[in-house]
């Protein structure tokens, strides 16, 4: 790296010290593997925007044109690679005694880094659930050639992300909120802190005794909340952080 990026030595003493680590990534994260945002004006498809495709009732009236998107967006992401702080963050799976990585990205990319321990708040676009029975499973086909897919027992699949009107996954948030009150070092990375609950959730971690470090290319609504913000790419921040902290556990 061309130039060098300062951590904090306060920082560097929280990480050294910290046993209990939760980590909350955004599309940000995604976006320095090349993954695009799918909203807004960048995100149309057909004419179609997000907002039109991602729900409910969208699926209820088409589920083949849903499915389409999907599967164009499968075709898009599939052969994006994870980046470093990705795999930084699933290194720190292993450095840690207790560990947990929250994440509001559905491309499956901490997985391909090597992260197990992963609460997925909204999904992930290579899961699919029955209709039907609720159950879900891996599919990492690209499907263009036949959507909708069904289950086996014949009812329509859909993904398993969650869309716009519907709620978060309730098992996940009662495990990230366990997991955040009892963190003692939290980084929000790669989010703009504009989307609840996930939002609220460095709030929640700094009112619970957490030292809290935000890493963004830009500062957010939260920022002044923090004990640390760091601008620029996590992808460049965190292999930095990893490596001066790692000299400092030797």
């Amino acid at each position: 790296m061309e130039a060098a990026i300062k951590i904090k030595e306060e920082t560097l003493k929280v990480f050294k010290k910290a046993s209990s680590v939760a980590v909350l990534t955004g599309a940000g994260v995604s976006a320095e593997s090349g993954v695009p945002t799918f909203r807004g004006k960048d995100g149309l498809w057909r004419n179609f925007s997000a907002e039109e495709l991602a729900t409910p009732s969208a699926f209820s009236r088409d589920p083949k044109l849903v499915w389409e998107w999907y599967s164009w967006r499968r075709e898009i992401i599939r052969d994006i690679k994870p980046n470093p702080a990705h795999h930084i963050i699933a290194e720190w799976e292993n450095t840690f005694n207790d560990f947990c990585l929250i994440t509001q990205n559905v491309d499956g990319l901490h997985a391909k880094a090597g992260s197990q321990k992963i609460l997925e708040l909204h999904g992930n676009i290579w899961r699919v659930r029955c209709t039907k029975e609720e159950k879900t499973f891996l599919n990492h086909e690209v499907l263009s050639d036949n959507v909708p897919p069904l289950c086996e027992c014949g009812a329509l699949l859909r993904p398993d992300v969650v869309w716009f009107g519907e709620a978060l996954p309730e098992g996940i948030i009662s495990k990230a909120l366990e997991n955040i009150r009892r963190c003692e070092l939290f980084f929000v990375i790669g989010t703009s802190a504009i989307v609840e609950p996930a939002s609220s959730l460095p709030l929640i971690a700094k009112q619970s005794g957490a030292y809290v470090i935000e890493i963004n290319i830009g500062r957010t609504p939260i920022s002044h909340f923090m004990d640390d913000t760091y601008l620029g790419k996590a992808g460049e921040i965190l292999p930095c952080l990893h490596s001066e902290s790692l000299n400092l556990r030797e």
